[in-house]
């Protein structure tokens, strides 16, 4: 199903809660398809065959593979990665025309201004975890001055979750991208439960949420329940050190320019091939520090 809402409505959405919630954008024969593609990678990943995981418990960037075993994981990364079994399938699900359409109404962009950023898959952890309270461009140390300097800041990338299972982990409070913290939500604690006006964001299969990872946010991840949610993120080329940083930590400009998007089809191997050149611009990476620190 393609969106109803209109560009301007989208943006609207976007700008007052801090996410949007876009419904059935992939088909039955795609949902059947990455399901499978995705089952295959994480049975690989737990196993400890794919050396790009998220381990439990550690929340963000870098991760240690050797942990996955012992420890369990929460994510895959790197999906368009050169040695990622099924990536044709994960490349045009990044590629996907629809979730391309909504990026390029929400950044108001043409098709050359995008770059190639994040493509990862949130799984089911090995055992019940859950995120602390984060903007993911702003720690949490900065302070009000500092936050609302990043807040007002131009929108330079779009971020979703695509969901292939129901998905209710992603908690929000919405509206609070666009304000500094509360005392409250400074001082709570950084896995409160009930922080005033949170929501967690349901989606179904296919449903697709676009969200400004500024917002404050954690996810909040269940053990018994089956997770596959596709995690990406696109830029424009007016990008910044800051936005560099938070691309680049997790390692993707060291295999970039080894992605090969040659199987797809040619209007989207040309976009993929061009976005992919103007991340390679940005750099490797292997400067640029992180964000978190836990």
């Amino acid at each position: 199903m393609a969106s109803t809402m209109t560009p301007a409505q989208l943006r609207a959405s976007l700008e007052r809660d801090g996410f949007v919630r876009i419904p059935q954008v992939l088909s039955p024969d795609e949902l059947e398809r990455y399901r499978a593609a995705c089952q295959h990678v994480v049975h690989k990943a737990r196993k400890g065959e794919w050396p790009y995981v998220r381990t439990l418990p550690k929340q963000f960037p870098p991760w240690n593979a050797e942990d996955a075993q012992q420890n369990g994981i929460w994510g895959v990364q790197h999906l368009l990665h050169p040695d990622m079994p099924g990536r044709d399938l994960f490349a045009e699900s990044y590629f996907h025309e629809k979730v391309v359409g909504v990026v390029l109404d929400l950044l108001e962009c043409r098709r050359d201004d995008l770059v190639l950023e994040l493509y990862n898959m949130l799984c089911r952890p090995d055992h019940d975890f859950a995120l602390r309270w984060h903007r993911d461009n702003i720690g949490a140390q900065a302070s009000a001055e500092e936050e609302l300097r990043h807040l007002q800041e131009p929108i330079i990338h779009a971020q979703w979750n695509l969901a292939l299972y129901d998905d209710s982990s992603l908690v929000v409070v919405p509206g609070s991208h666009n304000r500094a913290r509360t005392d409250m939500e400074r001082g709570a604690d950084p896995f409160e439960d009930n922080m005033p006006g949170q929501l967690a964001v349901k989606m179904g299969p296919g449903d697709i949420v676009f969200y400004n990872n500024n917002i404050l946010h954690r996810g909040v991840y269940n053990s018994s329940t089956e997770r596959m949610t596709l995690h990406g993120s696109m830029g424009i080329t007016k990008s910044d050190p800051e936005r560099a940083r938070n691309i680049l930590q997790h390692g993707i400009g060291t295999w970039a320019s080894k992605a090969d998007f040659s199987n797809l089809p040619p209007e989207t191997s040309k976009l993929a091939q061009g976005m992919q050149a103007r991340l390679i611009s940005m750099g490797s990476g292997d400067d640029v520090g992180f964000t978190h620190q836990d």
